[in-house]
């Protein structure tokens, strides 16, 4: 019997915790299907990369694209380039892409202009703000895509406004939360605080946890100055603690505000994290202040108050019934939002349907009634 070869994306961070539980799910059909795991290479050193795969039990990469950094323009053409080759050397029947890197498109693209079926987990997200490259990587990649799961229901609302048919779009649930859940307990084991000396705060819960990443926050001086001084004055009421990306750290140090951190002993500067480490951080801390889409999800499942530094968010169900808000980007409404939080400590939210840790078997079920079956009688 022929196998389904299916090609599985990877590119950054949020992509290892994504393809993690649906790996594992369609290898439990092996007799079904074969799965090649794609590694772009778009986040490419230890604590970008490895750290999570050895975190989350992923195998080494059938392909390593070994891309690197660049502008937006080059990381995708480059991605393009060579993930042709990896194509044409594969010979993969179905592509499936998450999330809304560069690679996510990249591999699309590709896939499309060489008639594979592509699949995009976490179809249907919009922030409606174009100047966010990662609004128009979603919007293309849904446009290309044959299957488009979505994690929630707004995000069907959002496909249809575009012209995508119904019957193409499954909800499935939020595929982040399938890692959390397969990899809690693990989580709660974790030595980060014994390692860096910090076990006070994690019995305390004496912490704030910041995370930075976005160009608009980082890349712009009066940005990252506003940021900076924020994290100074909160300092001042509770502990911060701040894993900093290496974009991140280069900017801090390029502007002159490495030294403003480092002096303030409340401010705790570490590097980069693997998945539990991090996970763990964000399961102790009071509150969670960051630009990241993928946080916005994991602390609105564990009940964590989470302050969004930005205008927009294509996640607004954490907004809506979860504990997650935007502010905006000034000194003092940094600063009043963190102690309005302290001050009430009672968040209220709900976990959204559908984020119950099954996502990716339901994934697996789609292609097994709908996608599994016929190619299976055409290749018969």
């Amino acid at each position: 019997m022929k196998k389904l070869k299916i090609h599985l994306i990877a590119g950054a961070r949020p992509n290892f915790i994504k393809v993690a539980p649906l790996y594992k799910e369609f290898n439990k059909k092996k007799n079904i299907y074969e799965v090649s795991l794609v590694h772009t290479g778009q986040h490419y050193d230890d604590k970008m990369s490895k750290f999570f795969f050895d975190d989350l039990k992923l195998p080494q990469p059938n392909d390593y694209l070994d891309v690197g950094s660049g502008s937006h323009a080059v990381q995708t053409a480059r991605i393009m380039e060579r993930y042709e080759v990896s194509v044409t050397k594969f010979q993969p029947d179905h592509i499936i892409v998450c999330g809304d890197v560069n690679s996510t498109l990249a591999c699309a693209l590709v896939g499309a202009k060489l008639n594979i079926p592509i699949s995009h987990i976490e179809s249907g997200l919009r922030s409606f703000d174009r100047s966010m490259p990662e609004e128009i990587n979603r919007v293309l990649t849904d446009s290309l895509s044959e299957n488009l799961f979505i994690p929630s229901i707004e995000a069907k609302s959002n496909l249809l406004a575009e012209g995508i048919r119904a019957e193409n779009i499954y909800l499935v649930g939020n595929i982040m939360i399938d890692s959390l859940l397969a990899n809690i307990s693990k989580v709660k084991k974790s030595k980060v605080f014994k390692d860096h000396d910090i076990e006070i705060l994690q019995e305390r819960r004496d912490y704030i946890l910041t995370t930075l990443h976005r160009p608009s926050n980082v890349d712009n001086y009066e940005s990252l100055k506003t940021i900076v001084n924020s994290l100074c004055k909160i300092s001042q009421r509770i502990n911060i603690i701040f894993p900093v990306h290496p974009r991140t750290l280069n900017r801090i140090k390029e502007f002159g505000f490495y030294t403003d951190l480092k002096k303030k002993d409340n401010i705790i500067l570490m590097e980069p994290l693997g998945y539990l480490d991090f996970l763990n951080l964000i399961l102790h801390s009071k509150i969670v202040l960051t630009d990241s889409g993928g946080i916005q999800e994991e602390t609105t499942f564990l009940g964590i108050p989470c302050l969004t530094l930005r205008n927009t968010t294509e996640r607004p169900i954490t907004i809506t019934i979860g504990t997650n808000q935007l502010v905006k980007l000034h000194t003092e409404d940094i600063v009043n939002k963190v102690e309005d939080i302290l001050l009430n400590t009672n968040t209220k939210s709900i976990i959204p349907p559908f984020w119950d840790g099954k996502t990716a078997e339901r994934i697996v079920k789609v292609f097994n009634d709908k996608y599994f079956n016929n190619y299976h009688t055409k290749s018969n």
